[in-house]
């Protein structure tokens, strides 16, 4: 991969528009090999560490000679026009109250193990009308800050303005829109770098000017809330720009020889992806990052002044620079300090700022932009993360999961991009006040009870996750994650899944027992001769043209099973046997007959729920289904007559093939059983000696995983869950004969708690001892693993009932149709099915992904089953599982779209890449290394006595005609040489 990543090409020396070709380089990457998870560390040296900002979190408004700010006279206007004040508290007067607990945050660093602590100092604090004389008190709070830091070996990044600007200025002069704010900046710049400089290596200016001078000034949706429109926006951003290249003069002048130390500004952006990929979309997503963040970094990084789009597009309303002010602003910074995440994205971007271009949060791809816009610069992520809800208080998974995806894009751009980012910093170290969503959301690591007096910081989950990682430095290989070497036992079972077999019978043209007369002479035509008839032959299988397509097919794959499911509602129409489809069940006989002559066994299900009426037939569909016990000894009679009718042919039968729990009322589940076992019963006791067959139940098990692996609750909704989707029908069976104690303890809870009325049956001991032990085998089948955690985020993935929140981590591969592929996850249901269930033998009788019907994608199948065996290898292998098949779902797109291994197309059956690969995994018997030595199997040996006598001396077999031939040759020459002597005697 990195190979190819190297053909397709890193950012050479960068130039303005240079960054362009990001988008084209980034469809073309390989798939999926570029959306893997990196295992991978960071460079050596590389910094880990976590931020916040002063109005945030500080609180204490009116402590210690503190002047008011900007966002302190925002958050203080009068109630809302309804009279209601916004509830909890107000904007960031006390907020998390880090100006009274400055230790207690130095201590989370310290656990946290970060190498740095990005914050920033308020003006406002420091001089509290903006300008001279400075606060003692607010010299002597950061000095106490900055030693404590010292004290535990953590770095500080030191922000001078994160927005709060000093009320007192934006009276006296309004702020950013006036000329004289970038001298008063310097000179508050100058009393930092004076009394701070000495313990501060890295400096930022400011943080995303973007939004300081876009919504302060120009929407007027954030302070000072000054609605002057885009002429003011864009004046007060000249003045940014001003004060950050007259700080930076200033630290490079005077300061730098001493403190040695390094000055940037912080620049946020969003990413942006185009609606088609076509030339015109990707310039207005180019333009785009011009307007946001090239309005900022061009003039700072390139050549001094605004992106060439920006110009042509806002004629006077963008103000000039002169060539000295050019020259005075290029290169005033000493690394490209990024800020990426929930303050701009979806947020504080404004909408025509999109070009009507597509919203994207792909870190990796704005971080090779970057590299390939401004000459290839350091780049110091100073600001990332996504959010959760303000409700969520310390299981944060989907905080954990954005911060995952953006970590791992931040490998892969050092690593296949080389993009060269040589810092981290997550946004927040703890929860706080956020700007204009209050207190609705979270960010932080750590948890703080904003209603609490003394708010205590509480690890939440991500503080471990992060944690871990610091101390492995990225996401280093591991054992589990690499694949093995390894191949089957002889038998395993390779097969194919398709969910019914395509039902075609027509007859064949030699079933016609009609004379036909050929008109040579005009019509050309045969016609029919009326009253004329020959006799009619007896059907044969070989009359069925679309069993022989269907046969070769499966041919082709070598596959040793085939696994498919009778259709009740058709063999059986009226439910009983009143009426029988005899075509059908004769068709199902040559079907399986002819398998087995090309030695494919036929697995079959008796049934499997389908959308219309479940599969069932009508009078039972329409009479309550499962939920009326005449089903269940309906069930049982059909059960009979396929036994009796296609037990010759099948020995691998499933009595109901994945019965959906989502679906199902917890009587129909108690019913079903009841069926399950009775059938079960029936076998065993009537056909099994005659037929000498298994059978079994296959119900869908997708595995779920805690989506906080640190957290005891998220544990608890995944052991849950993994009782009511999987237990609930295989605890009977496979366990102790009645349901999960789980399941019935949490349905007497919410019962009692919610007044719920969810009725568990109960089976009788005789009903118990029924179903118990009922299987031959274990059969699942497994598409995907789930994460599922116990705090509720999202309302619409938020399952109420089992208070289980489904959590998606955005760095799996996703299909088409968004199912995940987690290859490890089969292994884990196997090792789980193997704790609770003992040694039983294993079936996957069902393993597979859809695909978007375009062969570029099947490469997602080809990577998922290959990674599915292997995990599937694993689970025989390393975890003595005893698994004896697997099975690809599906054999075709024409009975189930998109996840077949032939696609149709034209009424044409083509095979897709994936069949060739799942081909030479069967062929091989698994994944042989190269000095691993060929497993010999002996031949399967016949059902018959006869046959196994006949196999077992083929060549003796061999010798013996090869005699009889000779001596039949021999007599013939003999009797033909003796007549003609006789002859010529006479």
């Amino acid at each position: 991969l990195l190979l190819l990543l190297l053909l397709l090409g890193r950012p050479g020396l960068g130039a303005p528009g240079q960054g362009a070709g990001t988008w084209s380089r980034f469809a073309r990457l390989p798939y999926p090999q570029d959306q893997l998870f990196l295992h991978d560390t960071f460079p050596d040296g590389f910094l880990w560490g976590a931020g916040s900002a002063a109005y945030q979190t500080e609180g204490g408004w009116r402590q210690g000679g503190k002047g008011a700010s900007i966002w302190d006279t925002f958050a203080h206007r009068p109630a809302t026009p309804s009279g209601a004040a916004p509830p909890g508290p107000v904007g960031g007067d006390v907020a998390s109250d880090s100006y009274n607990n400055l230790f207690r945050d130095v201590e989370g660093l310290r656990r946290l193990g970060v190498s740095h602590y990005r914050f920033s100092l308020s003006w406002a604090r420091l001089l509290p009308n903006g300008t001279a004389p400075p606060n003692p008190a607010g010299l002597a709070h950061y000095a106490r800050l900055l030693a404590r830091l010292r004290e535990r070996g953590v770095e500080p990044v030191v922000t001078l303005y994160h927005w709060d600007l000093p009320q007192a200025l934006q009276d006296a002069f309004g702020g950013w829109a006036s000329p004289v704010l970038p001298q008063l900046f310097r000179d508050y710049a100058e009393l930092c770098f004076r009394h701070f400089g000495g313990q501060v290596r890295y400096w930022l200016t400011m943080d995303n000017p973007y939004v300081v001078a876009w919504h302060g000034y120009g929407t007027g949706r954030l302070p000072p809330g000054v609605r002057g429109g885009p002429r003011l926006g864009y004046l007060a951003a000249h003045h940014l720009l001003q004060a950050h290249a007259k700080v930076w003069h200033l630290y490079n002048d005077h300061f730098r020889p001493a403190q040695k130390g390094k000055v940037s500004i912080a620049l946020g952006s969003h990413w942006i992806k185009p609606q088609r990929m076509i030339e015109k979309n990707i310039k207005e997503c180019q333009k785009s990052l011009d307007f946001v963040l090239g309005w900022f970094a061009k003039p700072i990084f390139i050549d001094g002044d605004y992106p060439e789009s920006m110009r042509s597009n806002l004629s006077s309303l963008l103000p000039e620079f002169s060539e000295a002010e050019k020259k005075y602003i290029k290169g005033t910074a000493d690394f490209f300090a990024l800020s990426f995440g929930a303050t701009l994205s979806f947020q504080l971007l404004d909408s025509h700022m999109k070009f009507q271009q597509l919203e994207s949060i792909s870190l990796r791809q704005l971080l090779y932009w970057v590299n390939s816009e401004y000459n290839n610069p350091q780049i110091f992520i100073v600001e990332n993360s996504w959010f959760v809800s303000g409700t969520t208080k310390r299981d944060d998974a989907k905080y954990i999961y954005y911060l995952k995806k953006f970590i791992m894009e931040t490998l892969k751009a050092i690593r296949y991009d080389g993009v060269n980012v040589f810092g981290y910093t997550v946004w927040s170290l703890l929860d706080g006040f956020e700007w204009h969503r209050g207190y609705s959301i979270r960010r932080g690591l750590f948890y703080v009870d904003f209603q609490s007096h003394d708010k205590k910081l509480m690890p939440k989950s991500s503080v471990l996750f992060y944690q871990k990682l610091i101390e492995k430095n990225g996401f280093p290989p591991l054992p589990e994650n690499q694949p093995i070497e390894g191949i089957f036992p002889c038998g395993f079972a390779w097969g194919i899944v398709d969910n019914y077999i395509q039902v075609d019978t027509t007859p064949a043209q030699f079933l016609d027992s009609s004379v036909y007369v050929w008109d040579v002479h005009q019509t050309k035509k045969l016609i029919k001769v009326d009253g004329v008839y020959t006799s009619k032959r007896k059907r044969h299988c070989v009359d069925f043209a679309a069993i022989r397509l269907q046969i070769s097919l499966l041919q082709e794959m070598h596959v040793t099973h085939f696994h498919f499911s009778l259709k009740w509602s058709l063999i059986l129409p009226l439910g009983n046997l009143s009426l029988i489809n005899h075509t059908l069940v004769h068709y199902y006989q040559c079907f399986t007959s002819e398998l087995l002559r090309v030695n494919i066994t036929p697995v079959v299900a008796l049934w499997q729920p389908m959308i219309e009426n479940q599969e069932l037939p009508v009078s039972l569909a329409k009479y309550g289904a499962w939920e009326n016990t005449e089903t269940v000894q309906a069930f049982v009679e059909y059960a009979r007559f396929c036994f009796t009718s296609l037990g010759d042919h099948v020995k691998f039968w499933i009595t109901m093939n994945e019965p959906s729990v989502k679906n199902l009322t917890y009587t129909a589940g108690h019913n079903l059983l009841k069926a399950h076992a009775k059938v079960w019963h029936l076998y065993d006791k009537e056909f099994r000696r005659s037929q000498k067959g298994k059978i079994s139940i296959a119900l869908q098990a997708d595995w779920v995983e805690p989506a906080c692996p640190f957290s005891r609750n998220d544990q608890e909704v995944a052991d849950r869950i993994l009782e009511f989707d999987i237990g609930w029908l295989a605890e009977p069976i496979f366990g102790n004969g009645d349901y999960p104690e789980v399941m019935r303890a949490w349905l007497r809870r919410i019962n009692s708690v919610d007044l719920y009325n969810f009725h568990l049956p109960y089976f009788s001991e005789d009903e118990k001892k029924l179903i118990q032990g009922s299987f031959d085998f274990f059969a699942l089948s497994h598409y995907t693993t789930t994460l599922v955690g116990s705090e509720k985020e999202d309302a619409v993935k938020y399952d109420h009932y089992l208070e289980v929140q489904m959590i998606n981590d955005i760095t799996w591969l996703h299909s088409p149709s968004r199912a995940a592929v987690v290859p490890w996850g089969l292994r884990k249901l196997l090792k789980w099915v193997k704790s609770k269930y003992g040694d039983v033998p294993v079936y996957v009788m069902a393993n597979g992904i859809d695909d978007d019907q375009n062969m570029v994608h099947d490469k997602l199948r080809v990577y998922y089953i290959q990674n599915y065996i292997n995990e599937a290898l694993k689970a025989y292998t390393l975890d003595n599982v005893n698994l004896q098949g697997y099975f690809v779902y599906s054999f075709n797109d024409k009975t189930a779209p998109k996840y077949g291994l032939y696609s149709y197309v034209a009424n044409q059956y083509e095979p897709k890449p994936s069949l060739k690969h799942y081909r030479e995994i069967i062929d091989n018997n698994g994944f042989p290394g190269p000095e691993m030595p060929e497993l010999l199997c002996p031949e399967e040996l016949a059902s018959c006595s006869e046959c196994h006598f006949f196999r077992t001396r083929k060549s003796l077999l061999a010798f013996i005609s090869f005699v009889f031939v000779a001596f039949i040759v021999t007599i013939f020459f003999i009797t033909y040489y003796s007549k003609r002597v006789k002859r010529r005697y006479k």
